[in-house]
């Protein structure tokens, strides 16, 4: 799939395949293209993995659906604390990448998103942080 924003921007979703370089994606696309870049990896529809990167700032990870994303981490003995940064510290580094992006938003709605678990597909908790990106 395929799918236009405005300003030029595009979702692509990519199945899993093992052709795919998942790792510093964001930042491999932005250090290739100049322009930010942001990256979702769903997890069974649960969480979503978060990374953005720009030129300027460097690259950041987040979750969408932390309780979801913890349960997942607590499988291999890992917390989420040593892999994603807080609701807050994501939020900051999303108006930080937006800012990048041309676009001024507001902290607090992302705060939110970042707080919230899926209910039920992890996918819309990462279409509406496109549109509080005001990327859609």
């Amino acid at each position: 799939m395929n799918r236009r924003l405005s300003g030029n921007w595009q979702v692509w979703e990519h199945p899993a395949e093992a052709d795919i370089e998942a790792d510093d994606l964001a930042l491999a696309l932005a250090e290739e293209t100049g322009k930010p870049a942001l990256v979702g990896f769903v997890m069974d529809s649960d969480c979503v993995v978060i990374e953005a990167a720009d030129s300027g700032n460097g690259a950041w990870t987040a979750c969408l659906s932390p309780k979801a994303m913890a349960g997942y981490l607590a499988e291999d003995g890992q917390q989420l604390e040593d892999w994603m940064l807080t609701p807050e510290q994501a939020a900051e580094h999303a108006v930080t990448w937006a800012r990048s992006a041309g676009r001024q938003v507001a902290l607090a709605p992302l705060v939110e998103i970042f707080q919230k678990e899926a209910n039920p597909f992890a996918e819309e908790l990462f279409f509406t942080l496109l549109g509080r990106l005001s990327l859609v």
